[in-house]
């Protein structure tokens, strides 16, 4: 039998593997630079890249206030007191996750590197696997079909 107050992981993996992944992606970038689109759509990226970023920021913050409001913590290694359902989590039941892997590829179109975006999915898929399916399980096993029922209305990114 699960422990429902236990947590899902001992680890916290998402902050270790997007931190990992954008280290990675500038030591490739330095060394090993791949092409990128030329002007005028470079130009096009680069803006639009530093709008995805700050809606990014939007997300973020957002996403920590609904945390805070609805008590219960925002640390992945740590168990969930209440299940959070508004604000962002109203439309992705992982917003700080998509918010990191959106960064990750406005910083790529901003400084026009490849691999910040193709190590964006590599952390995603990562994150998936060594957070977000044990925190469904945690979620699923403390707050039941509730949590089963928010599942069907939202989607896991998005």
């Amino acid at each position: 039998m699960t422990d429902i107050k236990a947590a899902p992981s001992r680890v916290p993996w998402p902050p270790i593997i997007y931190l990992l992944a954008i280290a990675i992606a500038i030591v490739l970038t330095l060394l090993y630079p791949l092409p990128w689109i030329t002007e005028p759509i470079s130009d096009l990226l680069f803006a639009a890249g530093w709008l995805v970023i700050l809606g990014v920021v939007a997300i973020e913050v957002s996403a920590i206030r609904a945390l805070r409001r609805g008590n219960t913590t925002i640390r992945p290694d740590k168990a969930s007191d209440h299940l959070v359902m508004d604000g962002p989590f109203s439309f992705t039941r992982n917003p700080i996750y998509f918010g990191n892997t959106l960064l990750m590829i406005g910083i790529g179109m901003v400084s026009g590197s490849l691999w910040f975006i193709a190590l964006a999915l590599i952390a995603a898929f990562a994150t998936q696997k060594l957070a977000i399916e044990r925190e469904e399980k945690h979620l699923q096993s403390r707050f039941g079909k509730k949590y089963i029922d928010y599942t069907k209305r939202v989607r896991r990114w998005i």
